[in-house]
């Protein structure tokens, strides 16, 4: 940018010139120009650097305003100026900005000094400025640099005798500097380096507490400059503080609470007594897990749970604290002294056991007197001192307690006094035995543990497994899937308790591809198969099955008869093949010579059946033997016609399909399993050479395709209709068995009376007359069962619990007592929840399980001989009532009157749930249906009158008759 600058002046320059010579020739002129002029470096502005003057010729012109002037400088810079003097005379002086520096600036500069006068006139003269180089003082960095720096040591040794500060200072000549300190007699030292040393160790008590250090830096030409440095010497705590407390043993017992004090530790600072005002810190060193102490007053407190049981305190039960103080704020002084914690014993450990619950195993041929357990093997008391640590067992409780008890009292030493035999008919056959045995402390509080001893019998292995049959033979498809079931073997076992039975194959069914083609369930013992089978490769299978009591064995063989399927297809060794044949080939020639050969491994050559699936347009093409042998040939059956247009297309491929259905009737295949192989065969028809096909360079033909109707296609449309309207049959079938799905398993609602209630004015009520109906669902007895009292087989329902008698498929009436549900009433219940009776108001308890309830307030049961009013409206009614009844026994809606329907409507709104049973679901209660009188049958009802609240019905424990349609 500067060279740029320069040019342009330069050019102007030379135009100001010539215009100048144009004008008046050589008529002013610059005196004293070319010259060289000095200046020494960091003068200030305003010093003269030098001074011409300018002629002007004869003619009255006169130095034009504003020149002469510094038009350029070399290096630019403007650090100097023309100022005027006495009649046309100049002076060069500095400007003071930028300050002249010889070290870091150009040390000479090219002035380029041009004027011009009025009449056009001009000059231009170079002057050389020279800077002069002047010795400059020495200056100090850092923090000498303009300020006095303060300098802090520790009295005695922390400070020993050596470098406290580093002088950073420099000569702007870069010549060698010289330090200096005074006054000599201090003891401090600076060295050639500027490195500040004290010679001794201060005191603070006897020497000054403050040094005043004058630091000069001179360099080679005398020039200095001098910064002052203070020196403060800091006192230091020297003195030893000292305890005042005399006891050293303490006894505190175990189990105090954090907080509780120990011991109170007071000491002494002697620096107290010359003016130091010190703070004494106390600290436990090392610190102690169990023992704190107050920093500031030295009381010694709890910190934690002390157990004098656990180690290393039930050893060891002696505490050493090293208490050590310390001045504070500075530190400096520390003392330390002993102390011992005694901690005492306390019996406050109940007796512990390694377990609390045991768990025997005692075979059920074990002798009494036989010794299976003793507890004081496996409890401790952790208490350190006698008779804190001693204690005992008593009381022998629970199941088994007759069978085995603490021999001596108190031992722990349980022994069997009883047989365990299962085969004994006095033996309960009980398999797991629960005992209590208590442990105790002997000393105060008395703690107690309880132990729970399991123990189990285990029975003896006496009987070996037998299979129900001396052998199984199972007959099973080829093209039976993996993972099918094909038979199923069982076994027994006479040994009690029954433990189940392993099943697994011990031999038998691998072959070469897999090592095993069948599993057994070792639960169940179903057979399945995992593998594929293979009817051509192996016909028989002959396992060997093993059922195991986990100690005993038993085999059984298993015969598997693979039973043959069609599964294999034909394949023919012509897959795939290429013909090409002559347009006008004869009609009957077998083309090319060309014939399939076809195997099949489990058909025979006369199964095959030949024909082709695809791509025979015209039919031109056929085989012949087209079905009863392994071997065909391809034989045109018609000639090609491409002159009338009847055929089109010259490369045929064809898609020939041979199944091996030939040996079945027609009404055989429709079920029998068939396979079809495939083979593709490209034929291409080669024109005459007379035969011209034209084709037109350069032309696109465009083809529209249009649909349009044809008359010999007239069964397209008809197919369309009856397909559609047998999918529409057939959705509609499906939406009925949908809607009578639902309607059987998913019975909607009874709906409410949701008419809006109306305000109006009182009026006289009216009773409305109602019917009732009781409508019976079917239900599904799924279970049979012998009644132990009568010995009568009767059939039950395992959900609604509804019976009726096996043999006159008559209900088991609920007015008749059931001796089981008699028998049923001696067995504790657990009654686990609670309701109210809607009808008489009263509380009742039942068993969610069983439905066994009772009376809240008289724990009296819920009789079954009660008579439920509903049960018998239900069992009264005929099973096929068509003779104006209905089927709750009262008068059907065309015949009952007035007091007929009152008489239906108070039965049913009177009916109580039926007692001793429990509730079912919907699908197999009775449910009860409100029937309302039509209007204008007998007046209609009062307006804003609410609707009646259907009545609650409990389901009974009897079977339902079919479901029939109400009357």
């Amino acid at each position: 940018m500067d060279g740029r600058i320069l040019g342009k002046r330069q050019n102007i320059f030379l135009l100001l010139v010539l215009l100048g010579r144009i004008s008046g020739g050589k008529t002013l002129s610059l005196n004293g120009l070319p010259a060289t002029g000095n200046v020494t470096e960091n003068s200030s502005a305003y010093v003269l650097v030098h001074t011409f003057s300018v002629t002007l010729s004869p003619s009255p012109s006169e130095v034009a305003s504003g020149y002469p002037l510094i038009i350029n400088s070399n290096p630019l810079t403007k650090a100097f100026r023309i100022d005027p003097g006495a009649t046309h005379t100049y002076q060069v002086v500095t400007t003071g900005d930028p300050v002249l520096d010889y070290e870091t600036m150009p040390n000479s500069f090219d002035l380029q000094i041009y004027v011009s006068d009025t009449a056009g006139a001009s000059d231009l003269q170079i002057l050389t400025v020279q800077i002069t180089d002047v010795n400059e003082p020495p200056v100090f960095r850092g923090n000498l640099a303009n300020q006095t720096v303060m300098i802090y040591i520790l009295e005695g040794n922390r400070t020993p005798p050596g470098v406290i500060y580093q002088i950073d200072a420099s000569d702007p000549e870069q010549s060698q500097l010289t330090y200096s300190c005074t006054p000599v007699s201090q003891p401090f030292m600076v060295s050639q380096t500027g490195t500040i040393s004290s010679t001794k160790e201060f005191d603070f008590e006897r020497d000054p507490h403050l040094y005043l250090l004058n630091i000069t830096v001179t360099d080679r030409l005398g020039l200095s400059t001098t910064r002052a440095v203070i020196v403060n010497i800091i006192n230091t705590n020297d003195e030893t503080p000292y305890f005042t407390t005399k006891e050293r043993v303490y006894r505190i017992p175990e189990e105090n609470s954090p907080g509780t004090v120990v011991a109170n530790i007071t000491a002494k600072d002697p620096d107290d007594d010359e003016g130091i005002i010190s703070r004494l810190v106390y600290s436990i060193s090392p610190p102690n897990t169990h023992f704190a102490i107050n920093p500031f007053t030295g009381v010694i407190y709890v910190a934690m749970r002390i157990d004098r049981d656990a180690a290393p305190l039930r050893l060891h039960p002696n505490i050493s604290l090293v208490i050590r103080v310390e001045d504070s704020p500075s530190g400096g002084q520390t003392n330390e002294t002993e102390i011992t914690v005694i901690i005492e014993d306390l019996n406050d450990n109940p007796p512990e056991c390694s377990l609390y619950n045991f768990r025997l195993e005692v075979s059920e041929t074990a002798t009494t007197g036989t010794l299976f357990l003793d507890l004081r093997d496996h409890c401790q008391d952790i208490d350190v001192e006698p008779p804190n640590n001693e204690f005992n067992f008593t009381g022998l409780s629970g199941l088994g307690s007759n069978k085995f008890t603490l021999n001596p009292s108190g031992s722990g030493k349980i022994v069997l006094i009883g047989g365990l035999d299962f085969e004994n008919p006095d033996n309960l056959a009980v398999e797991e035995y629960t005992l209590t045995a208590v442990v105790q402390d002997i000393a105060q509080p008395y703690y107690t543990n309880n132990i729970y001893i399991y123990i189990k019998i285990i029975p003896v292995n006496e009987f070996f497994p037998g299979f129900n049959n001396p052998s199984y033979v199972f007959n099973v498809s080829e093209i039976t899937r993996a993972g099918s079931s094909i038979g199923k073997v069982s076994a027994t076992d006479k040994d009690l308790p029954f433990t189940g039975i392993t099943y697994s194959i011990v031999a038998g069914g691998g072959t070469l591809s897999y090592t095993n083609i069948f599993w057994i369930d070792p639960n169940e013992g179903n057979l399945e198969i995992i593998a594929t089978l293979d009817y051509e490769t192996t016909q028989k299978y002959i396992l060997t099955v093993q059922a195991s009591d986990a100690e005993k064995l038993a085999t059984v063989s298993v015969t598997i008869n693979v039973l043959e399927v069609n599964d294999e297809k034909p394949v023919c060794s012509a897959n795939t093949y290429s013909l090409a044949i002559p347009v006008d080939l004869a009609v009957g020639t077998n083309i090319e010579g060309f014939r399939i050969e076809c195997v099949d491994r489990d058909s025979s050559p006369r199964s095959f059946r030949y024909f082709i699936n695809s791509g025979n347009v015209n039919n031109h093409f056929t085989f012949s033997p087209s079905a009863g042998s392994n071997i065909s040939q391809l034989i045109l059956a018609s000639r090609f016609d491409y002159d009338s247009g009847l055929d089109r297309i010259w490369d045929y491929r064809l898609r020939v399909y041979i199944t091996d259905d030939n040996l079945l009737s027609s009404s055989n295949r429709a079920t029998a399993l068939i396979e079809t192989g495939t083979v593709t065969l490209s034929i291409k028809v080669i024109p005459n050479p007379t035969t011209t096909i034209t084709t037109t360079p350069a032309i696109t033909l465009l083809i529209r395709t249009e649909n349009i109707y044809s008359e010999s296609a007239w069964y397209v449309p008809f197919l369309i209709s009856v397909g559609s309207m047998l999918l529409l049959g057939l959705l509609g079938y499906l939406s009925f068995l949908l809607a009578k799905y639902i309607r059987t398993y998913c019975p909607p609602k009874p709906k409410t009376n949701k008419r809006a209630l109306k305000t109006t004015p009182e009026k006289k009520k009216v009773k409305k007359e109602e019917v009732w109906e009781m409508t019976r669902i079917n239900t599904v007895f799924d279970g049979e069962a012998t009644d132990p009292v009568t010995g009568k087989m009767y059939e039950y329902n395992s959900k609604s619990g509804a019976r009726r008698w096996k043999d006159t498929k008559e209900p088991v009436q609920p007015g008749i007592k059931d001796p089981v549900a008699q028998e049923m009433t001696k067995i504790n219940t657990v009654f686990n929840g609670e309701a109210r009776d809607p009808v008489t108001g009263k509380m009742y308890e039942y068993n969610s399980k069983s439905g066994a309830r009772r009376w809240k307030d008289t724990k009296e049961p819920v009789q079954p001989g009660i008579k439920d009013p509903v049960a018998q409206v239900i069992s009264s009614a005929p099973a096929n009532s068509s003779e104006g009844k209905d089927r709750m026994g009262t008068p059907s809606k065309q015949e009952a009157g007035p007091n007929g329907r009152e008489l239906a409507a108070k039965n049913n709104m009177a009916t109580k749930p039926s007692e001793g049973k429990a509730e079912t679901s919907s699908q197999d209660s009775l449910k009860l249906q409100k029937l309302k009188d039509g209007a204008g049958s007998r007046g209609s009802s009062s307006p804003g009158r609410s609707p009646v609240p259907s009545p609650k019905i409990y389901p009974l424990l009897q079977p339902k008759p079919a479901l029939k349609n109400a009357v």
